[in-house]
């Protein structure tokens, strides 16, 4: 027994020299290999080659998986930040376009301090009688009565036709109501007076009956309230001619009025009502021009 243990010992001895030799050897440096370093080599390499291409080709396909996914998500938020965008540039818009209208309606009641105004909101407008009424929502408890006048900082619309407590109807002027008329007249060297009462549809413009017809009328004129109709006050801004023609039986003429406001899009209004000096005085101016 002790003899079989020192052989194998001698033999693992000679075995652990031999390879120390052997890894000394092949650490030399040397500029030609010995043909079992050269195969060794060679087979490392092919294998390495071999299995090289298809791990590239999967790492590479995961690869680009991995950037087409980044590259979707990068295109949503994208996508997102531009919706976003687009959302606040549409409420800016509306902001802008309220703030310069609500700036208008301003000016118009510092321009209208001789009458009682009340500022309102139009909240209603049948799609059925778009150019006839729209509601507001100022009424009874905020002062507002029937037949005030009704206008927006470009002109005047209309009157209030019924009123509650907390809202009222607006008649508009392109309203075709055989009652619904305005006394107004034409500016110029000679004034030229007659009644606003209806509406042409086709045209979208307003009709001036009544006026006498052996007054001379230029395109381009403005029109304005009367103010001897009792309801509207006097001065306020109707529309321009664009188109004047003698009735059938040549004794008035007919003037086509472009309106001043754009009736189709109406969102703030003022209701005015003339106070008991102003139409004193509106009196006195029609007895002075008589």
């Amino acid at each position: 027994m002790p003899q079989f243990f020192n052989k194998k010992l001698l033999l693992l001895l000679i075995s652990i020299i031999v390879l120390v030799a052997l890894i000394g050897f092949s650490l030399r440096e040397r500029e030609e290999l010995s043909w079992p370093e050269q195969f060794l080599k060679d087979t490392t390499g092919w294998f390495v080659n071999v299995f090289n291409k298809p791990v590239s080709a999967v790492t590479g396909f995961f690869g680009d998986l991995s950037d087409l996914q980044n590259t979707y998500e990068e295109n949503q938020k994208l996508k997102e930040r531009l919706d976003e965008y687009v959302l606040l540039k549409t409420q800016v818009q509306d902001l802008k376009e309220e703030n310069q209208e609500l700036r208008k309606i301003l000016k118009k009641e510092d321009d209208l301090k001789q009458y009682s105004s009340i500022h309102a909101a139009v909240i209603g407008r049948n799609p059925d009688r778009w150019h006839e009424i729209l509601t507001i929502n100022q009424g009874k408890i905020n002062g507002v009565e029937k037949d005030m006048a009704v206008i927006t900082a470009t002109g005047l619309i209309g009157k209030v036709k019924n009123v509650g407590q907390f809202s009222a109807s607006v008649q508009l002027l392109t309203s075709m109501d055989a009652a619904n008329r305005v006394s107004a007249y034409i500016q110029g060297d000679k004034k030229a007076f007659g009644l606003i009462e209806g509406f042409d549809e086709k045209t979208n413009l307003l009709l001036m009956n009544k006026i006498p017809y052996n007054k001379k009328i230029k395109k381009g004129s403005y029109v304005v309230t009367s103010g001897y109709g009792g309801v509207f006050p006097k001065g306020l801004l109707i529309g321009k001619v664009v188109d004047v023609k003698v009735n059938q039986y040549g004794l008035n003429q007919t003037a086509y009025l472009e309106p001043s406001t754009d009736f189709y899009d109406i969102s703030d209004v003022i209701v005015v009502k003339r106070n008991v000096a102003n139409q004193i005085e509106d009196i006195q101016l029609e007895e002075e021009e008589e």
